[in-house]
Order: structure tokens, then sequence, then C-alpha cells
């Protein structure tokens, strides 16, 4: 297990989030017809809107908006499609929460109206290796990057934490060359993404604190992963129990952020495994 440790994350708007000493949720809402688990549910934009102030009831620090899916295999949609989607959900949302948002991203048009309608937050699902445009607008607008892990269209090492370093730290040096401020970056191991099976995924939690060495805040998205599903023998929509487990595993590996669909039942997971470095904090004082 890791030590409590805080550290402030800087976004768009003049907007900060405390992270470390408390473990934070990303409420993912999906504004599309096909993603894996809930495409098609929040299309529309009033539901869209509803579905994320609920998500902030039951504790989402941010809500992460996302107009095209990331499934493997899904359609390409194009940018104007992609905006089409995102944009009235977060001019919408603007004025009803305090929650930051997020645009799930890897366009950097589509993050240039995004953060111009209201958003804090780009969380870019190539890590700045598709458009690293996002990185030059992230500097200028003081924008929260979240930098993801892919293996996909290239690759990879055969050692899962070495492909990890080599990755990540590629995008590191794109977003310092663009002039982008650390305290405006988060990390995400990018778990489903070009991993294969359930033993790969296994491997990056097992070995999880080697990211460490990034001083970030990492953020994971397990949520009702198809590992997930190959572990417990459940379809897409009742892998939640399943992800909170693995959200109470990360916690203790040291992740700060947790992506997740079902909101509550991983809150609560994470209040345990927050009571816990509380209390091995405690102990050790």
């Amino acid at each position: 297990m890791t030590e409590l440790r805080s550290q402030t994350w800087h976004v768009a708007h003049g907007r900060s989030l405390d992270v470390g000493r408390q473990s934070a949720i990303m409420a993912i809402v999906n504004v599309t017809p096909d993603s894996f688990s809930d495409g098609g549910r929040y299309e529309a934009v009033d539901a869209a809107v509803e579905h994320a102030l609920a998500c902030v009831e039951e504790g989402a620090a941010i809500i992460d908006i996302g107009g095209e899916s990331t499934k493997p295999g899904a359609d390409t949609v194009s940018a104007s499609e992609e905006q089409g989607r995102v944009l009235p959900v977060i001019e919408a949302l603007r004025g009803k929460t305090d929650a930051l948002i997020s645009v799930d991203t890897y366009r950097a048009d589509t993050a240039r109206m995004a953060i111009g309608a209201g958003a804090h937050i780009v969380n870019d699902v190539f890590g700045l290796q598709r458009e690293p445009d996002i990185a030059a607008l992230a500097a200028q607008t003081g924008a929260g990057l979240c930098i993801m892990h892919t293996g996909r269209d290239r690759q990879k090492l055969p050692d899962v934490i070495d492909d990890q370093l080599l990755f990540l730290n590629r995008s590191l040096d794109i977003a310092t060359a663009a002039g982008v401020n650390r305290q405006n970056i988060v990390l995400d191991p990018g778990f489903g993404f070009a991993k294969e099976n359930a033993e790969e995924n296994l491997e990056l939690m097992a070995r999880f604190q080697a990211l460490l060495r990034f001083d970030l805040p990492l953020l994971v998205g397990t949520s009702r992963k198809r590992f997930v599903g190959t572990i417990t023998g459940r379809d897409a929509a009742d892998r939640d129990a399943g992800t909170a487990a693995t959200s109470a595993i990360l916690r203790l590996q040291g992740a700060a952020l947790f992506r997740v669909h079902n909101v509550a039942i991983n809150r609560d997971a994470l209040a345990v495994a927050d009571a816990i470095l509380r209390t091995r904090a405690r102990l050790k004082a």
C-alpha cells in the first residue's frame, strides 16, 4: 500500500482539484449510440444532463463527456458529429453544477470548442500522440490534461511497464515542449486499450506502483471493461461490483482518480480504501 499524498490538479477557468488525500471520482457520460455498456441511453441532451447531475449527487467530482465510442472496432465519427453531441451537454451543465467538466476527445478542435463552452479538462485517449496540438491548447488555456496510455496503432514492448514508461514519457515530452505545466497533468495507464487479455490488465494492476515514479496523479478507468467480465463471468452492464473491487485495489496501490459508470458503488468501495489508508497513516505516525 502507498502513503496518502496531496497534490493539486490545476484545470481551466481558474479551477483546481485536490487529489491524493482522498479519492476522486470521474463519472462517465457517453453521448453516443454505440458505447459498449450504455450506448444510446444518454444521447439526448436532457438525458445526458440529468444523468450527469445524478452522478454529482452520488459523489462525482468530475463529469467526463464523450461523443465517440472508444470500444474496439467502433465506427469513427466526424469531428462535427462529435462536437454536435458533446458541446450542447457541456453548455447545459456549465450553469447547473460546480463539478468539473471533462471532454473525452483526441481532437484538438473539439477540445478547443469544449473549453470555450465551459469544459475544464481534456481527456485524450491517445495521450497527445494523435493530435499534439491538444498540448499547445492546454498550455494556452490552463486546461487539465488526462494523458492516457494506449497500445492502439503501434507496436508495443513485451513488458507491460516498459511500454507504459515508453509511451507516457513520449507524451510528457510533447506536453513539456508545448509549455504545459506539470500541475495540469494527470496520467492514465489505459486499462483495456489494446491490452488484449485479462492477464495483461491484471499484471498492470499488480505492478501499478511502478507508475508512481512519474510523481503525477494517476487516473484509472477499469469500469465494466472486458477483463473484469473475463474474471467475473458477467456481461458489461453487470460488472459494477467487479469494477468497485478493482477501484479499491488500485486506490491502495496509489491511484487518485477513478473513471466509472456507477458512481455510488465505487464511492463506497473507495471510502473503505481511503479509510484503510488513513488508518495506516495514523498507525505509522
